[in-house]
């Protein structure tokens, strides 16, 4: 049905209030970067309208650091396009903080919290094989 795939991944080792607020990050980075997938305007039966939500599914998996690190480096190599979220972020408050501290990271050892990747969907399949829906 979808040419593309969306996986939102994020850390199994997180408290639940943690890994919903990484999810709803990852969700609006994916959403910003790839404008195209957004849906049209709700309507209700009285005519109000509303927001337009994604008009594709987005998965949620859950892994480990080096699991989470793993799908990094795949979707690097096959081009995805990547939102990720480092641990450090969960101290900053505001958005240029998030970057200051990104940008301080080892890019090729990132610890990450979360990671949102979307491209093709059998590359997709390939960055995050091995890691299992979130439950």
């Amino acid at each position: 049905m979808f040419d593309t795939k969306i996986a939102l991944i994020v850390r199994d080792d997180l408290a639940t209030w943690q890994r919903l607020n990484v999810v709803a990050f990852l969700a609006t980075g994916i959403a910003s970067a790839a404008p195209e997938m957004m849906g049209e305007p709700y309507v209700d039966a009285h005519g109000r309208p509303y927001g337009n939500m994604a008009g594709q599914p987005m998965l949620i998996f859950a892994g480990d650091l080096p699991g989470l690190q793993r799908a990094h480096r795949q979707g690097v190599e096959r081009e995805l396009t990547i939102i990720p979220y480092v641990h450090a972020m969960f101290s900053t408050g505001h958005d240029a903080a998030n970057r200051e501290v990104f940008l301080a990271q080892d890019a090729d050892n990132l610890d990450l919290v979360g990671i949102a990747l979307r491209g093709p969907k059998k590359a997709v399949d390939k960055a995050i094989k091995g890691l299992s829906l979130h439950k």
